[in-house]
């Protein structure tokens, strides 16, 4: 593993911060039990393998996890280093995982006999290397958002990107809470074993093996600020470490040097302050290190600050979210954007969420800078979807709130229905439609929506109330006229909808040749809204058409 030494001379003022560890320092990991060998090898024709045991206090194997064919001696042992022997008779092909416990600390210890063994690799070598079998000691640089699975990254200084490892193993099973349960964190150098694969353009290490934990002599105990994050004014936070190593370097990144800075520091603790924030949410990664005089440790924490954007009166943009979320936003925001794709057609009652993509303009990009996933969010009210709810379409403008998060280089919002929609196409329940062709606005909805200044195109129904200069003109191509949702001109407001100067069916221009329309007729008219003098209608000048008269299409 290529290992970066820590030098004193890199302290600078501002940014950096160097400091004393506590003085009972003790040259030792965090877990005060320590194997020489976590990977234990005999050779298919039997003999023994011996490894040192170091440990605080009083330790043992747990009976449960030696098989039949293994001998161990000692099996147990006090304060101190021990010689443990591991003994089998010839045999070609088993492995066996051994727990050696010591008051609350506990180590692995993976046996094979018979097996291939894996040539370790640099991180680099996965990375440019072939799909297979790979064993690779690396930092953990962080932790995916899935404790269940145990999805991380790690790096060990070879390559200008993290290895993503997606899925970690339990005594052999998946989906464990591996992580918490080897009590693996960032910061810590972890030796695995596992299979690469490569999805889309990410190169993973699936479902691996740990072989071998080396906790940092330093780590992050807590914060003073609630989620570890700060209000849009700005104001301190202050981090608490645990360290065990010569000193504590502290730093904050260069793209956060404009906002945050190092205020104070106190013996294991250290406090940044952050300037006011007039743009959207924002976030760093504070990185903390150590040393034992040969080898450098880090751990780090990110720290965000809420932005004025975000907020339902300033949407962010999904460029905007995909920013933020890149840069460690991890909170509830909320984003405005124009529904590019569905995922799997959208919203299922199955689980009443829906995964989509969205947008500034409408387009799906294939560009992760501009396309958003909102993901596994629930309907509009915060509620589950169901099949009475109307389907949402390609093309509608949506405002989503929730957690943002980042998924194999996707920006998107936190899953099972951590976010929901808030709006479609300006309205916030489907009681009066979305909009959509499948579920058009009737006239409450649309009225809602043009008074909400929606900017989507959308679909309304209704019933033809009156008629406008006698409704389609062919000098123009275009016609006028009102609708409501009982046929009836109430000259109110809040009943009446105008449909004006809109294209006949296919948007083509009205000609003569062509019905004219009449009181009564039953439309859908699709296009722009806008409102004027208080009354909401379609945009003018042919920017709207009559979509559908009397259930026909043409």
């Amino acid at each position: 593993m290529k290992l970066r030494y820590f030098f004193l001379s890199l302290l600078a003022a501002c940014t950096t911060i160097f400091c004393g560890c506590s003085e009972d320092f003790e040259p030792t990991y965090l877990d005060g039990l320590t194997v020489s060998e976590s990977y234990v090898a005999i050779s298919k024709d039997g003999g023994s393998t011996t490894i040192t045991v170091n440990s605080a206090g009083a330790w043992n194997f747990d009976a449960e996890s030696i098989p039949d064919w293994l001998t161990i001696t000692p099996a147990a042992g006090g304060a101190g280093e021990t010689k443990v022997t591991f003994s089998a008779d010839a045999y070609a092909g088993r492995t066996a995982e051994l727990l050696i416990i010591s008051t609350a600390h506990t180590q692995r210890i993976n046996v094979i006999q018979g097996v291939a063994e894996v040539s370790p690799a640099t991180v680099k070598e996965v990375m440019n290397g072939p799909n297979k079998t790979y064993r690779v000691t690396g930092v953990v640089t962080k932790i995916a958002e899935s404790a269940t699975y145990g999805n991380w990254y790690m790096n060990d200084g070879t390559s200008d990107t993290d290895l993503y490892i997606y899925g970690t193993l339990y005594n052999g099973a998946t989906k464990q809470g591996a992580l918490l349960k080897y009590n693996i964190e960032v910061g810590d150098e972890v030796t695995i074993e596992g299979p690469r694969t490569l999805y889309n353009t990410t190169v993973e290490l699936v479902d691996v093996t740990v072989l071998k934990v080396n906790k940092s002599l330093i780590k992050v105990d807590s914060t003073d600020v609630a989620n570890n994050t700060l209000p849009v004014e700005g104001g301190d936070i202050t981090v608490s470490l645990t360290c065990k190593g010569q000193g504590i370097y502290a730093e904050v990144p260069a793209d956060a040097q404009s906002w945050l800075s190092i205020k104070s520091i106190s013996g294991n603790s250290v406090t940044f302050h952050a300037a006011q924030n007039n743009a959207g949410p924002r976030a760093t990664t504070l990185t903390f290190k150590t040393t034992d005089g040969k080898k450098e440790y880090s751990t780090e924490t990110t720290i965000s600050q809420a932005g004025a954007a975000g907020t339902l009166e300033l949407p962010m943009t999904p460029e905007e979210a995909i920013a933020a979320a890149n840069a460690g936003v991890t909170s509830a925001v909320y984003v405005k954007g124009v529904v590019s794709a569905l995922e799997k057609d959208g919203f299922g009652a199955q689980y009443g969420n829906g995964s989509f993509w969205i947008s500034s303009d409408g387009t799906k990009h294939g560009d992760l800078a501009l396309d958003f996933e909102v993901y596994q969010a629930n309907w509009l009210g915060n509620a589950k979807w169901t099949e009475a709810n109307a389907q949402i379409a390609v093309g509608a403008e949506v405002i989503v709130y929730g957690p943002l998060t980042v998924y194999k280089g996707t920006a998107e919002t936190q899953g099972k229905g951590a976010a929901y929609v808030y709006s479609v196409n300006g309205v916030t329940t489907d009681a009066n439609g979305i909009g959509s062709v499948d579920a058009p606005f009737n006239i409450a909805g649309a009225i809602a929506a043009g008074t909400a200044k929606t900017a989507a195109k959308v679909y309304v129904e209704g019933v033809v109330s009156e008629l406008y200069k006698g409704g389609f003109d062919a000098n123009y191509g275009n016609g006028s006229f009102y609708m409501s949702a009982d046929g009836v001109r109430h000259k109110d407001n809040a009943l009446d909808f105008e449909a004006y100067q809109v294209n006949w069916l296919g948007n083509a221009k009205w000609t003569e040749a062509n019905p004219q329309i009449a009181v009564g007729d039953k439309v859908t008219i699709y296009g722009p809204l806008t409102v004027y003098n208080g009354l909401v209608e379609t945009q003018g000048k042919g920017a709207a058409y009559l979509y559908k008269l009397n259930g026909k299409t043409e």
